[in-house]
C-alpha cells in the first residue's frame, strides 16, 4: 500500500479499535487460480501481555475451497475499511482564493498480514459463532442465541462451516485525513463533513480534526 509518512498510523490501540468497530474484513489469499478474496466477519483478540499482538478468527463455508487451498500457501492479508468520505475542493477556504485544489477521498484503513491456521473442529466453530453472535445481537431488544434453535439443527449448521485463525505478523494503518493540507483548509473540510447527516462523514470529519498535521 502506498504510504506517505504523514498518513501512517502505527499505534496498536488505534489499529485494533478500527478492526473491532469495522470487523467485516476482506480476506485476500493466493490459491491455485491466483488471488482470491472472501468477505467475512472477524473476531479480533489482542494479547493481554503484548498489546502489539493480535489474533483474527473467522469461519468459511465448508464448500468454500479457500480453507483447503491455504494449507500450501497460508500467507494472507485481511483488509479492514473504516469510515470514508468524499472531499470537495470547494470546502477548502484556499480554493476560493487560489483555485488550486482538487477533489479527493479521505479514509482510514488497516491491512493485517499473517498466516492462516485451519480449525476443522466443532468446538472451535461453536465457540466462535457463539461469540460473534453475542456481539452482533447485543443491540437487539431480544438477542438471538444459539440455544433458540434446535440442537440438531445447530449441529448441522456448524458442520457446514470451517474455522480459520490468523496470527497477525504485521499491521499497517493508513489514516488519509488531509494531514498534508494547511490548518484552515483541513478545518474547513472537517467542519463541512461534521455538518452532514451521514455517520461516516461525521466520523471522518472528527478524525480530521484529531489527526496531527504533517507540518
Amino acid at each position: 500500500m502506498y504510504m506517505p509518512a504523514h498518513f501512517e498510523e502505527n499505534r496498536p490501540e488505534v489499529l485494533h479499535r478500527l478492526i473491532a468497530e469495522h470487523s467485516f474484513g476482506a480476506l485476500i489469499t493466493h490459491g491455485p487460480n491466483g488471488l482470491d478474496a472472501n468477505h467475512l466477519p472477524f473476531e479480533a483478540q489482542a494479547d493481554a501481555a503484548d498489546s502489539s499482538r493480535l489474533v483474527l478468527r473467522a469461519h468459511v463455508a465448508r464448500a468454500n475451497p479457500v480453507w483447503q487451498e491455504v494449507s500450501t500457501r497460508p500467507e494472507a492479508l485481511v483488509i479492514f475499511q473504516g469510515p470514508t468520505a468524499y472531499i470537495s475542493p470547494s470546502w477548502y477556504p484556499s480554493k476560493h482564493e487560489m483555485h488550486k485544489q482538487v477533489p479527493t477521498y479521505n479514509y482510514m484503513v488497516v491491512h493485517a498480514h499473517g498466516r492462516i491456521v485451519v480449525h476443522d473442529d466443532e468446538s472451535f466453530v461453536r465457540g466462535l459463532v457463539a461469540r460473534l453472535t453475542r456481539k452482533m445481537e447485543a443491540g437487539e431488544p431480544v438477542p438471538w442465541k444459539m440455544g433458540d434453535a434446535p440442537a440438531d439443527y445447530i449441529a448441522q449448521m456448524l458442520g457446514a462451516i470451517v474455522g480459520i485463525e490468523i496470527e497477525v505478523t504485521r499491521l499497517i494503518g493508513k489514516w488519509k485525513l488531509g494531514q498534508n493540507k494547511g490548518a484552515e483548509d483541513r478545518r474547513g473540510a472537517a467542519q463541512t463533513l461534521l455538518a452532514r447527516d451521514g455517520d461516516q462523514q461525521k466520523a471522518v470529519g472528527q478524525a480530521m480534526l484529531d489527526a496531527p498535521p504533517a507540518f
